[in-house]
């Protein structure tokens, strides 16, 4: 009997390369490899025709999916190869690693010790055992010397052997270098020669271990008696554990991603993998296609160029071949023209890659996983790795079937997708930014114990958050949520407990909060086929509230306070317009007129309660010059009158351009300041103007520098202008209906 061991690194086509071309000389008759043993009975699927790399295995206890683990592989990994070869030489293959089930008892958090798998800990020579060596031959790091010297290399003959040399000694000379994960890879090298030795018990004759490098001398079974590993491993915890596949993402294979077994470049990888052998110059041409499909130049003498440079630079550095570092210095000065901008695109899109695996149907997983990927496929909506802009039309069927699944898994905690904008609040346009992460299965998984179909999980969740939920604002946003998912199921519920909420509630703030999503429901509840019937009466109750609360809620505000407030009234007055309903419509403005001549309420609140009742011509120009009059005479402060001054004109000033009285009161008012006070009022008129668009600004500015005279003119100089009035006002019904309005009789 005899056992060969190959120590790898854990991704890298060099070692990919030199694993597969050693199994096929070595021949071995039984396969074993460093990975979780908790999934040998999903080894089999690697051989599935619906398999793609790059996938990871994910091992998770079922009652806490969020501390499982996953093990990627790429088609690239030294591991994946092996595998292949095993299933397809009809070989025993399994995995020799301390299982998952015991890792995770040995590793349950506490209070006082975090997760392991989140902890920090100080960098050593253990960590990065290879800094010794790459120091030695010159190079900055362990990383760039493994992959000119393993990766590159197309000759794997007596790799093998030499790294087994080298990490023995490494090894020796770290001995002194102890970490807290000493006890840990003691258990598990016990347990990886425990593994070889049953194997070898079970008969088979040639023996491969595949491994990480730094392990493969601790597997020589004169290390430790089968007695001593046995004792060390007599008496472990153990804990429930399932395994799975799930598709994987370059961008995870990578150091940046937090994964500890990372590679820099994935991508670049996977193309020397299965790329020709002219390598320098297929990668510049791949270069240049990216380039121009970005509307970069990139012509053809340009990549000869810089091929012929890449070549240069790897000769004056004494390297055989061109390696990703004169590939990106050649890109960089020839097809970028020096600049890095165009080299990030480079490295986003080639040398990280945004490739996304696939796993076969049969994987086993959760129903509700199950569930998801018929509806995937029954919707057409392939998930991917890159981000992608999904633009719905709501009237089509295919398209709201989207909608509710996107919907359904947000309430879920499953952000697959992301509203970005929608076209006409609510109507039948729904923009959606997707992109597809590996961390979404363990959010699947974990939300797979309230149903087995994402409908029934999404139902049950949107109960339990309804029942846990206390104010009136995240209940209208769960109500919200629960009809755009479309839960006939849990409607009801969640209404009911709304009312129950804002019939005990008595915080008028919150319960403006709540109308402005709730009276969108009602609006546009229709263009998504949803029955919103059941919120009617809760609108009907808030608006009641909301009208008798709050000119109370209003008396005596802070500047702070009047601020906060100020959107809250701005968004009730969208939602009654919104709405159309003659009742609310007559009780919200009667609140509006009385709060617009209550004394001592705040400026901002009451300047903009008149300025809403003049949009809504509620008042006349007579009467709003007359209440601006008031508010800007020298009566009353001129902070006060400031303010009042900032609440009526805030975010339009076409009320001003439009009415030559109102504009004269103003000018008027900022004329009679005296220059200290006009100094201190400044910075507070400045942000009210700034809120205006341009061409208001611009026009209030060439009036003013016109004079007086021309003000007083205004309105007849209009009228002498070449406006074709009969035509203005077949436009005006339209425009009136757009911004809900009504025009006088």
């Amino acid at each position: 009997m005899s056992v060969t061991v190959f120590g790898i690194r854990h991704h890298g086509p060099g070692s990919a390369r030199s694993v597969g071309a050693a199994l096929r000389e070595l021949k071995p008759d039984a396969v074993l490899v460093e990975g979780p043993p908790d999934a040998d009975e999903l080894l089999a699927l690697a051989a599935h025709a619906s398999m793609r790399p790059p996938v990871a295995l994910l091992v998770y206890p079922p009652d806490e999916p969020k501390r499982g683990a996953f093990f990627p592989f790429a088609e690239f990994s030294p591991e994946w190869q092996a595998i292949r070869y095993a299933l397809e030489m009809e070989v025993p293959v399994r995995f020799m690693d301390l299982p998952q089930a015991v890792q995770l008892a040995l590793h349950e958090p506490t209070e006082e010790s975090p997760d392991p798998k989140t902890e920090t800990q100080p960098e050593t020579l253990r960590q990065d055992p290879l800094r010794l060596v790459a120091e030695a031959a010159g190079y900055g790091d362990g990383e760039l010397w493994w992959e000119q010297l393993v990766e590159e290399r197309r000759d794997g003959r007596d790799l093998f052997a030499a790294l087994l040399e080298l990490m023995a000694a490494l090894r020796e000379e770290t001995a002194k270098d102890t970490t807290s994960a000493d006890r840990k890879e003691a258990l598990r090298e016990a347990h990886m020669r425990q593994t070889i030795r049953r194997a070898e018990r079970e008969g088979f004759g040639r023996i491969a271990a595949v491994c990480g490098a730094w392990h493969a001398p601790a597997l020589s079974p004169n290390i430790s008696s089968e007695r001593e590993d046995a004792a060390l491993l007599k008496g472990l915890p153990r804990r429930k554990v399932a395994a799975t596949w799930a598709p994987w993402t370059y961008g995870r294979l990578t150091y940046r991603s937090g994964y500890g077994s990372g590679v820099q470049s994935p991508g670049y990888y996977q193309y020397l993998w299965s790329a020709p052998a002219n390598v320098t110059a297929s990668w510049m041409a791949r270069v240049a296609q990216l380039l121009r499909g970005e509307d970069m130049d990139a012509s053809s003498a340009s990549v000869i160029e810089a091929v012929r440079l890449a070549e240069a630079l790897a000769a004056l550095r004494g390297r055989p071949v061109p390696g990703l570092s004169e590939l990106n210095d050649a890109t960089r000065a020839v097809l970028c023209f020096g600049d890095d901008t165009p080299l990030r695109l480079v490295a986003e899109k080639l040398i990280v890659g945004e490739t996304l695996g696939e796993v076969p149907e049969e994987t086993p997983g959760s129903p509700l996983q199950q569930d998801l990927s018929r509806a995937q496929k029954r919707l057409r909506l392939r998930p991917e790795a890159s981000e992608r802009i999904l633009d719905l039309d709501l009237r089509k069927p295919n398209d709201l079937e989207r909608s509710r699944l996107l919907h359904r898994l947000r309430l879920l905690g499953v952000p697959w997708g992301l509203v970005e904008r929608a076209r006409g609040k609510g109507t039948f346009r729904e923009v959606w930014r997707l992109r597809w992460v590996p961390e979404l299965t363990v959010a699947l998984i974990e939300a797979g114990t309230r149903g087995n179909t994402i409908r029934d999980a999404a139902t049950a969740f949107a109960l339990e958050q309804a029942a846990r939920t206390q104010e009136l604002p995240g209940l209208t946003a769960l109500v919200e949520q629960t009809l755009l998912a479309d839960l006939a199921e849990a409607v009801g519920g969640v209404v009911k407990r709304l009312q129950e909420v804002a019939t005990l509630s008595g915080d008028i703030p919150h319960a403006m909060d709540a109308l402005a999503p709730l009276a969108s429901v009602l609006r546009y509840g229709s263009v998504r086929q949803t029955d919103t019937r059941l919120v009617r009466t809760v609108v009907d109750g808030l608006i009641t509230r909301v009208a008798i609360g709050l000119p109370d809620a209003c008396a005596s505000l802070g500047d702070e306070a009047a601020e906060e407030m100020y959107p809250r009234l701005v968004a009730v007055n969208g939602a009654v317009v919104t709405l159309k309903d003659e009742g609310h419509q007559a009780l919200w403005h009667s609140t509006l007129k009385g709060m617009a001549d209550q004394r001592q309420l705040h400026g901002l609140i009451a300047g903009r309660c008149c300025r809403i009742l003049f949009d809504q011509r509620l008042l006349t120009a007579e009467e709003a010059s007359t209440k601006v009059g008031l508010a800007l005479s020298h009566a009353g402060e001129p902070e006060q009158a400031a303010r009042w001054v900032d609440g009526f004109l805030r975010g339009s000033g076409l009320v001003l351009l439009h009415s030559p009285a109102l504009w004269e009161i103003l000018d008027g008012w900022v004329a009679s300041l005296k220059p200290d006070l006009f100094t201190r009022l400044l910075p507070l008129l400045r942000r009210t103007f700034s809120t205006f668009p341009a061409p208001e600004r611009r026009q209030m500015g060439e009036r003013a520098r016109k004079g007086p005279a021309v003000h007083a003119q205004g309105s007849s100089a209009a009228q002498d202008d070449d406006v074709d009035v009969a035509r203005a006002d077949k436009v005006l019904p339209l425009c009136a209906s757009l911004l809900g309005i009504e025009l006088a009789g």
